[in-house]
């Protein structure tokens, strides 16, 4: 039923999309629209993992840089019948983590420092294993698109001040200023509101099959509880000078404020804990091995200096500790 809405949510999209580029250029509008909206989709396809992971300053990491977290995620794939993703990491202290690619493929996932610096081991294998469930489910994908298509909806929609609705023989459609300013305001709430009901639907996807794939809803559910309750306090910064990512992320890092609680890319912390609970009760007595395996938490504390200072997160010279942090 998720996938069937998510479907339609897509269709919706694409035809807010034709319809705004209609209103502003009549037929000859909406096939340039529409034109426009495949070349931006193509290249988001083959370049968006790329972008968003250069636009992180993540880094790559590997069995030798990062022993702890390369393996806990080889693990994981393996459980769900995915081929290794390219693992990152990325120096930033809110705890958070997201998963991008355009296929299982061609798929890598990647946490923050202060997602590996604050979580027990169980729960960075529950964070993690949900990243691994949006590869699966090619959430990834579906949200490239929709991120893509929601620009353009707001890249034509400022179009309408300038051309002013005017049709493809040069005749004004009907819109007029009053209709343009509409067009511009509208257009891009309702991209952004099928966008993010889009978003929704694939956690709770994402939570269930993550849940399954390591065994421990628990420790999700711990999890998202941990990081909700820090990202209100640590801020990202280059999440808040891009917020069209913020849909990628376990939980929103945007602030919290009026309109992120109106526009939410996510579910509340609340409903989603409460679902990996209920899912909790019918795995009870029939847990997975991997949870079993990893039943010991193992704390992951920051890396210091013989010394006991602490040690920076980046520079030249110095080595990844096991969970990728430098030291």
């Amino acid at each position: 039923m998720n996938y069937f809405k998510t479907g339609l949510l897509l269709a919706a999209m694409t035809a807010l999309f034709g319809a705004v580029g209609f209103l502003i250029g009549g037929e000859s509008g909406m096939l340039i629209a529409l034109a426009v909206a495949a070349a931006m989709n193509l290249f988001a396809y083959w370049n968006s993992d790329r972008m968003v992971l250069s636009m992180y300053g993540a880094r790559e990491v590997d069995a030798q840089t990062a022993p702890e977290f390369y393996g806990l995620v080889q693990q994981l794939a393996q459980r769900a019948g995915l081929p290794m993703p390219k693992v990152y990491v990325i120096d930033n202290d809110q705890p958070n983590a997201f998963a991008t690619g355009r296929n299982p493929e061609n798929a890598a996932v990647a946490a923050t420092t202060g997602l590996l610096h604050s979580l027990s081991r169980e729960e960075i294998a529950g964070v993690m294993a949900h990243e691994l469930a949006h590869v699966k489910n090619r959430d990834t994908l579906i949200m490239t698109v929709t991120a893509t298509l929601a620009g353009a909806i707001g890249m034509l929609a400022n179009f309408a001040m300038f051309f002013g609705g005017r049709s493809s023989d040069g005749n004004r459609s009907g819109l007029g200023i009053i209709g343009s300013i509409a067009v511009m305001i509208l257009a891009p709430v309702a991209a952004m509101l099928v966008q993010m009901a889009i978003s929704r639907s694939r956690e709770y996807e994402a939570d269930k099959a993550g849940a399954e794939i390591s065994g421990n809803p628990q420790a999700l559910a711990s999890a998202l509880q941990r990081i909700s309750g820090t990202v209100e306090r640590v801020p990202n910064q280059q999440a808040e000078g891009n917020p069209a990512t913020a849909h990628m992320f376990i939980i929103n890092p945007l602030h919290g404020g009026a309109m992120d609680s109106l526009f939410s890319t996510h579910p509340s912390t609340e409903n989603r804990v409460a679902a990996l609970m209920q899912l909790a009760g019918g795995m009870r007595g029939a847990q997975p091995s991997y949870a079993a395996a990893a039943a010991s938490p193992m704390p992951v504390r920051p890396a210091t200096s013989s010394g006991g200072g602490s040690v920076p997160s980046s520079g030249r010279g110095r080595r990844f500790s096991p969970w990728g942090n430098r030291r």
